[in-house]
């Protein structure tokens, strides 16, 4: 699947030399690990004994489905970073250990926030065996948004580190500038991250549950500065 996604990275930009043409081990533990993480957000999910066991199963798709897509956003995003730099130096496999840890402690926040979120459709009106005051909305909502700024904290110090070592990688100018790009869209994601976290702070507790809305801002932000970032590369090439 890595070598598959190589292919559409090397299409999509043909201008950046990847530099990952082989997986490394730190990669294949990676890919362990998130095989782990993927196994976490099931493991709880026992064989229906009846048919409305089999129902809440069904019902709770959508919020693992969110879950899981999360989960493949972070592992598409170290990808990415590997196959274009190809680096396995002691600072790259630290940074990359760090954000696998993070994975791991955060999968069950993650599951937790999602069926809650959906706990209604999932059991039914009452039936919810999540307990959970309306004070600690603004707890969990900051527990999820600082896992959020962490992981991304992490891959903008992985790209700071790919461009200090841009001779080394004999990066050339286009390549410079897409790092740069990189670099920069990880301020954005954690900008937003901590939109949320003030919000959780400041609302009151029967609206901080909103402060997850901020997160809708990523699509809008994202498109706006990668259609700003081309029309500079454009007068660069």
């Amino acid at each position: 699947m890595r070598k598959e996604i190589a292919n559409q990275i090397g299409k999509k930009n043909p201008q950046f030399r990847l530099r990952g043409n082989e997986i490394l081990r730190i990669e294949a533990f990676s890919d362990a690990v998130f095989g782990f993480a993927v196994t976490l957000l099931i493991v709880s999910l026992e064989v229906p004994k009846n048919f409305e066991e089999l129902m809440v199963t069904m019902r709770g798709f959508f919020a693992f489905g969110i879950s899981f897509t999360i989960l493949m956003m972070i592992w598409y995003e170290q990808n990415v970073f590997f196959r274009r730099y190809g680096m396995h130096d002691v600072r790259t496999i630290a940074l990359n250990c760090t954000l696998i840890f993070l994975v791991l402690f955060y999968v069950y926040p993650l599951k937790f926030l999602f069926t809650l979120i959906f706990s209604k459709q999932i059991y039914g009106e009452g039936h919810s065996p999540f307990v959970m005051n309306i004070e600690d909305i603004p707890k969990l909502m900051m527990i999820y948004g600082a896992g959020y700024i962490l992981i991304y904290v992490l891959f903008l110090f992985m790209y700071m580190h790919a461009l200090r070592k841009s001779q080394q990688l004999q990066l050339t100018p286009l390549e410079i500038f897409d790092t740069k790009t990189a670099l920069y869209a990880k301020f954005v994601l954690i900008i937003i991250g901590l939109a949320s976290v003030v919000a959780a702070l400041i609302l009151p507790l029967r609206l901080a549950g909103l402060s997850g809305i901020i997160y809708v801002f990523i699509g809008p932000s994202y498109t706006i500065y990668y259609a700003l970032r081309r029309r500079q590369k454009e007068k660069i090439t």
